[in-house]
This record gives C-alpha cells, sequence and structure tokens, in this order.
C-alpha cells in the first residue's frame, strides 16, 4: 500500500547538505579535479575522513559487515514542536545484532535536529542470508511519536563476510 498523504506531514526528514555530499565523494576518493566538477570551485576534504556509511541517507546499506561497525545518523523535526519519538520497532537481519543509540529522540522545536547511532554486531556462528539476496539480509529501524502518529522507516540492507 501507498500512502502519498503521509509526504505531506513525515515528522522526522534525513537532511543531507550539498557538503555531505562533497564529503561523501571525498570518502569515496575523488581529487581535486573530479570534486571541481560537482562544486564549481575548489572543495578542501575535511582531514578527518567521513566514512562513506556515514551519509545521511535515511537507508543503511553495509557491504561486508565483520565484527562491530557503527553508523550514524541525524533527523530533523518537522512535525510539532515538542515530540519525542522512540525507535519503536527494530528488526535485525539474518545473523546481525542491531543496537539503537540513543533509543529516543525528544525534540524540542520544529527544525530541531538529533543524532542517533546504530551498532551492528555479526552473530556467531555465521548464519547466510537467504537465497536470491545477494548475500544481504534485510531489517528496519522505525521510529515513531505514538500510535496513529508518524511512522518514519529506516530500511537495513547488510551483507555479513564470512569469517
Amino acid at each position: 500500500h501507498v500512502f502519498p498523504a503521509r509526504a505531506l506531514d513525515p515528522g522526522l526528514v534525513y537532511d543531507a547538505s550539498y557538503r555531505d555530499y562533497l564529503n561523501f565523494f571525498c570518502a569515496l576518493g575523488y581529487n581535486a579535479t573530479a570534486m571541481c566538477k560537482f562544486n564549481e570551485t575548489r572543495y578542501a576534504c575535511p582531514a578527518a575522513p567521513v566514512a562513506v556509511r556515514d551519509l545521511n541517507y535515511p537507508s543503511i546499506t553495509l557491504p561486508d559487515l565483520a565484527g562491530l561497525t557503527t553508523v550514524r545518523r541525524r533527523v530533523r523535526n518537522v512535525g510539532a514542536p515538542r515530540s519525542t519519538y522512540t525507535a519503536a520497532v527494530v528488526r535485525e537481519p539474518e545473523g546481525v545484532q542491531v543496537t539503537v543509540t540513543p533509543t529516543t529522540l525528544a525534540f524540542g522545536a520544529v527544525g530541531e535536529e538529533k543524532e542517533f547511532q546504530v551498532s551492528f554486531v555479526a552473530r556467531v556462528p555465521f548464519v547466510p542470508a537467504p537465497k536470491g539476496a545477494g548475500g544481504y539480509g534485510f531489517g528496519a529501524i522505525v521510529w515513531s511519536d505514538g500510535p496513529g502518529n508518524h511512522r518514519v522507516r529506516t530500511p537495513l540492507a547488510i551483507r555479513r563476510r564470512k569469517m
């Protein structure tokens, strides 16, 4: 089912700025010449490199999980001024433990941003992903501000490295 009216009042959004994308290209190893094509002027990549996995995108994909990996995301409140969202659903991909920190995001104003982290740990023993999925297991995190209100979904696609 598709509910297009929900797009008019999403509650939370994952804002990714122009600078976020430039830093993403830096993390991919683009050189200064290539960066000028995207930015039209010189762009200095950050001294502390940004991890590719930390692009502030609504979904999280890890193509080679081994051990512990932590991903950061930022959400902006575009709903009610005083809103509290909880990670109401954490559906783990097969063979992966998922931990969300913090599990509650309390906003005091419209436009306010909050950051959360998602940690992924490959479970032992190795559990292969379902066939036909390219080795990926799928899950989701769903942020909710209460029954009947907003439900903001973060899809997860994780492929474990066989150890």
